[in-house]
This record gives C-alpha cells, sequence and structure tokens, in this order.
C-alpha cells in the first residue's frame, strides 16, 4: 500500500455526517477512518467515519477506473481524504440508520493517508469487548460512536457550566497540584521532593484550603473545573483521579449556594436536553435516614414507613424480634409475583445485613390481621405490590451495620441498633428495587431525581481511633444554635452542609466554612488535635483566618457522576478519556510502574525489597 501526503491544497468541506439532501449535485471533500468496506466487483463501497458520524462512499470503475483500483487496498480504520460529487441514493437503497442515509459520495480522487494494523477489536458499539481490552486499546475504543457520543456531551456541559459560571461573576482561578499532605479523610497521593530531601508534596483531594484563602483576599466569587486525587478503594463512581466544579462565594448563607447551584444544574442539565424541574426538594440528614435508610436516597423508589407504633410488644414477641429495635417497612412497586426463589434471595441479603425479613405478609396478616391492614394502608401498597417488612433480630445486641452495609456519614442522633436497621432497610429497599421494580417502569435513568440532604451530623465518632472525626472536613461551619455543644456535646452539633443527590448518587457536597479563628480552634480541639499539632498541619491557614477572614461558604459538584447520569451509563470510566481499572491501573499506559535506582537515589529514596 502506498501512503499519500495530504496535498497541501486539500481542504476539508464536510464531517462525513453532516452531508444531507440539499447538498445533492454538489463536490466535497471528507476525510476520516475506513469503517468497513463492499466489494461488488465494479463497485466498491466504503463507510468513511469521523467524528461527525458515517458517510457511504462509492468508488465506480467505469467512470474512475484508477480511483477503483487504488480503493482496492483499503481496509478497515486506514485513514483516507476523498473528493467527489454528492448525489442521492436510489430510494431503495435508502438507510434510515444513517443521517446520511439518503446521500452517498462518488468518489473521483482518493488519498490514503495511513494504514492501520487488524484493530483487536470491532470499532462498532455493537460488538461486545471486554473492559480491560477496551483500556488497554483505549484510542481505539474512542473512536466507537457511544464513546464519542460521550465526549460530546462532557464538552457541552463543560462549556455551559464554564460560561454560566463567568455570566454570574465568577472568576476561573487555578489552585496547586502541588501541596502539602494535610492527612484527614482518603489517603494522599504523595510526591517527594528532589530538591528538598525527606519532604513531600500531595495532590490535592480538592482545593478546599485554597478556595478559601481566595475568598480571604477578596476575590468573593471562585470556580475551577479541576482534577483532584484520591488514593482509595475505587468502585464504579471513582477514580484516583476525577474532576470536580469547584465554586466557593463570600457573603452567602446555604440557600444562597443551593439556588447557585440549582440554576447551574438547570443549565447544565439543558445543555444535553434535559429538562429538569426546580425547585429540589429537601430533607435533613436525619429525615433522609428514617425515610430511606441513606444518607444519598434514590427518589424514583418509595420510601420507607415506620411501622413500630402498628405492633404492640405482644406482637413483636411472637414474631420472634427485638422489642427495642425499630420496625420499617416498604413496598416494591409490582413485584407481588415473586417467586420463592426470589423472595428468599431478599431474606438472604437482609440476614448477611443483620435484620430480619417478612415477605409474605399475606401469612403474617391472617396472624395479625390489624396490625399488617394498617400497615398496607400506611404505605399505600396495592394488591401487585410486594410490602416487605425489616426488623432487627431478637437477642441483638450490638445493632452494628455489616461491612456490606456500612453507616451513612454521621452516625447522631442515632442509637447503633436503629440505625442498623434504617441502613439495612435502605439498602434493602434499593437492592429489591434494582433487581425487580425497574421491570416495572421504575429506575428509569431519564427520570431524574435531584434532593438536596441538609443538616448533616457535624461529627460522627472513630470507634477504632477512640476518637470524633469530621463527617464532611474539619473546615465546615457549626450551626450558631449548635456551637455551646462542641465540647460538651459534640455529637450533638449540626453542621451548615448540604449534599446533593441525583437518582442515589451524591454528585455534590457543600458547606458554610468557619470563618472565626476561635471557632476553627475549638473544632480542632473536638478532632482531638493539640494546639502545636494544628499549627503544625494548618498554621498557614489559622494564621489567614486572623485578618479579617469573610463568612463564604460554597459546593464541589462530581462532573464525571453528573456526565455519566446524564450519558446514562453504569460507570464513570465510560465519560473519562483515558480512566483507570478498578485497581487504578492505567493498562494502556502500563503505569504505575517501576522506576530505576538512579531516580530513587537522585530523590533519596530507597525501596524495600519485600513489597507483599
Amino acid at each position: 500500500m502506498t501512503i499519500d501526503p495530504l496535498p497541501p491544497d486539500l481542504q476539508r468541506t464536510h464531517g462525513c455526517g453532516e452531508l444531507r439532501p440539499a447538498h445533492a449535485n454538489s463536490r466535497a471533500v471528507v476525510m476520516g477512518w475506513v469503517a468497513r468496506r463492499r466489494d461488488f466487483g465494479s463497485l466498491n463501497f466504503i463507510d468513511l467515519r469521523d467524528r461527525t458520524g458515517l458517510l457511504q462512499v462509492v468508488f465506480n470503475a467505469e467512470k474512475f477506473p484508477k480511483v477503483h483500483l487504488k480503493a482496492q487496498e483499503l481496509r478497515s480504520e486506514c485513514v483516507v481524504a476523498v473528493e467527489g460529487e454528492i448525489v442521492h441514493r436510489d430510494p431503495e437503497t435508502f438507510n434510515p440508520a444513517l443521517a446520511t442515509g439518503e446521500v452517498e459520495m462518488v468518489a473521483n480522487q482518493l488519498y490514503i493517508l495511513n494504514d492501520s494494523r487488524t484493530p483487536p477489536f470491532p470499532i462498532e458499539d455493537n460488538v461486545p469487548t471486554s473492559e480491560e481490552v477496551r483500556l488497554r486499546y483505549r484510542y481505539l475504543d474512542l473512536r466507537r460512536p457511544r464513546m464519542q457520543a460521550n465526549l460530546r456531551l462532557r464538552h457541552r456541559v463543560t462549556l455551559e457550566i464554564r460560561q454560566f459560571l463567568s455570566a454570574q461573576g465568577f472568576l476561573e482561578m487555578e489552585t496547586p497540584f502541588l501541596t502539602r499532605s494535610t492527612p484527614e479523610g482518603a489517603r494522599d497521593y504523595l510526591v517527594p521532593s528532589r530538591v528538598q530531601p525527606g519532604s513531600f508534596y500531595a495532590l490535592p483531594q480538592s482545593p478546599q484550603l485554597f478556595k478559601q484563602l481566595l475568598m480571604m483576599g477578596g476575590l468573593e466569587k471562585y470556580f475551577q473545573i479541576v482534577r483532584c486525587f484520591r488514593d482509595e478503594d475505587l468502585r464504579a463512581d471513582r477514580q484516583p483521579e476525577f474532576t470536580q466544579v469547584d465554586i466557593e462565594m463570600s457573603f452567602v448563607h446555604p440557600e444562597n449556594v443551593m439556588e447557585l447551584t440549582e440554576t447551574l444544574m438547570e443549565r447544565a442539565f439543558g445543555a444535553a436536553g434535559v429538562r429538569i424541574e426546580r425547585p429540589f426538594p429537601r430533607l435533613t440528614y436525619e429525615e433522609a435516614i428514617r425515610q430511606y435508610g441513606t444518607d444519598k436516597p434514590d427518589l424514583r423508589l418509595p420510601p420507607l414507613h415506620s411501622a413500630g407504633q402498628l405492633f404492640s410488644a405482644e406482637d413483636r414477641q411472637s414474631l420472634g424480634i427485638n422489642p427495642e429495635a425499630p420496625l420499617v417497612a416498604f413496598r416494591v412497586p409490582g413485584c407481588g409475583n415473586l417467586s420463592r426463589k426470589e423472595r428468599d434471595g431478599l431474606r438472604e441479603f437482609a440476614e448477611e445485613r443483620g435484620v430480619k425479613l417478612f415477605d409474605d405478609l399475606g401469612r403474617l396478616e391472617s396472624k395479625l390481621p390489624a396490625p399488617v391492614k394498617a400497615l398496607r394502608e400506611q404505605a399505600g401498597a396495592a394488591p401487585e405490590d410486594l410490602l416487605l417488612l425489616v426488623a432487627g433480630p431478637a437477642g441483638s445486641e450490638s445493632g452494628s451495620p455489616s461491612d456490606s452495609n456500612p453507616a451513612p456519614r454521621g452516625n447522631p442522633p442515632f442509637q447503633p441498633l436503629e440505625l442498623a436497621v434504617y441502613s439495612a432497610a435502605g439498602a434493602l429497599r434499593l437492592h429489591a428495587g434494582q433487581k425487580y421494580a425497574q421491570n416495572h417502569g421504575m429506575l428509569r435513568p431519564e427520570d431524574y431525581r435531584f434532593l438536596w440532604v441538609t443538616d448533616f451530623p457535624m461529627f460522627e465518632y472513630d470507634e477504632q481511633e477512640k476518637r470524633f472525626t469530621a463527617t464532611h472536613h474539619p473546615f465546615t461551619s457549626p450551626h450558631e444554635e449548635s456551637l455551646g455543644k462542641l465540647e460538651s456535646d459534640p455529637s450533638a452539633v449540626k453542621a451548615k452542609s448540604y449534599d446533593l443527590v441525583l437518582n442515589g448518587q451524591e454528585i455534590g457536597g457543600g458547606s458554610i466554612r468557619t470563618h472565626r479563628p476561635d471557632v476553627q480552634r475549638r473544632v480542632f480541639r473536638v478532632l482531638g488535635f493539640s494546639e502545636q499539632q494544628a499549627h503544625a498541619r494548618f498554621g498557614f491557614f489559622l494564621n489567614a483566618l486572623e485578618y479579617g477572614t469573610p463568612p463564604h461558604g460554597g459546593i464541589a459538584l462530581g462532573l464525571d457522576r453528573i456526565i455519566m447520569l446524564l450519558a446514562k451509563e453504569n460507570s464513570i470510566r465510560e465519560v473519562i478519556p483515558f480512566p483507570k481499572t478498578a485497581r487504578a491501573i492505567d493498562l494502556m499506559c502500563e503505569a504505575p510502574s517501576p522506576v530505576s535506582p538512579a531516580q530513587l537515589d537522585e530523590l533519596g529514596l530507597e525501596q524495600k525489597k519485600d513489597l507483599s
């Protein structure tokens, strides 16, 4: 195959997917990749692909024999430039699946710009390919229409966010990537310093302190679409490096931040062609746990219902359940005819989480007709619905949530057993909904349900470290009415914090920050920091608070998760150009990788021989 140079006077006139019947009888130049070639003797056809779509190109041996002969060399993923006339297709050959399906190009010039090896997988969307192979050859995977559509969506939404915030008077600022480690929360990625041997930078988990310093510097309105880094265990909605929309404002209340965020979401989702309803509903942290068993509820499923008041002590004794534990019920719409095997699976799911599940309320109703009837009415359960009752098991004392069902952040004001039952019921509600209710019109990905969860507990107690930790971060402001309880009853202190939740995903978290140095020092003391430790970690920040810090607050929105939900994908890896695997590995670049002894020596580092 002879590779042609791109002629200096040849200019692309159209994208492959842009041509329509209105372009018929005109000359065009298109460039892209050969998606498919079909040989019919004197006629050869290729589907030519670029990021705008596909165009059928015809090579006619009778009209242009040399071009037809050259086209015989083409194979999938060759890069070509083609010049020719756009003509109407015969009506019987229209392709309604293509935007360009009513026209085709008759080629009179062909330039083969590059050859291609046979790809390890077909580029078409409808051919299943393992994620490992896709990530190893990500540059090929990015050619797939699905990935191209996802990344175009990401661009449109990001651009709309940037334009909206700029129009609202926000200044886009960059904050450092090389900063100091402040080990609170997730693990930092550390970067050794060559010029300061034995010292390390940390990659930022968020620009939290810097955006607050910008408020102290009088910038008043800041935003940044920023990369952040966390060395934590990964899931479908996590990556070691991720992108967030970071916003901070001076002289604001929570209402101001939430109102701005709602308008921003309206504009961002509008850029994707999605209309959302405002204002967003709100629940306090406590209300969210009692109604949904989680601090990031999916509102597309019916809520939980407290059933404890419907069953007497004698009723509980007859059922063999803990008289002290709450009773929680919920309905799964349209799933009343689950098989015995399916119901057994739900009971096993509940048992793994330390609770007891009653899944056959018909049988229970024959034994306790009055409370079960009242429960059906309270839950609004129709005959075709599945109604489930969750209870703490008899004799349960610890009530601690299992590892498979971690407690929501900010345990107070719930007792361990109470939180365990609500958390397990919430997990079971979501599990049953995802497994069965989708077949009954529930959990439609295009049904976007936003929710604000507010007034989180300021602190949660870490049993392993035997100290309080910050539910969000230590720079969140407590409510003024809670200040008197900071030292005497930290578990009762509520924070001026707010999370934005969408369809069971936390897509944003924010708060009003502590702007008073005396309050910030008190918070550090509650967290177990001595004066010396606080200054060692945050001395520069505590000093800055002393110089007239304005009241301020903001929010960080997870851009990857937002795009994932808009694209109706199940993993943020599908909306990030070059993601890592679930084990934080870049299969394409083969990173992380060992470094040479010379590099380690230059940094003053020595690697342990036994790294198992």
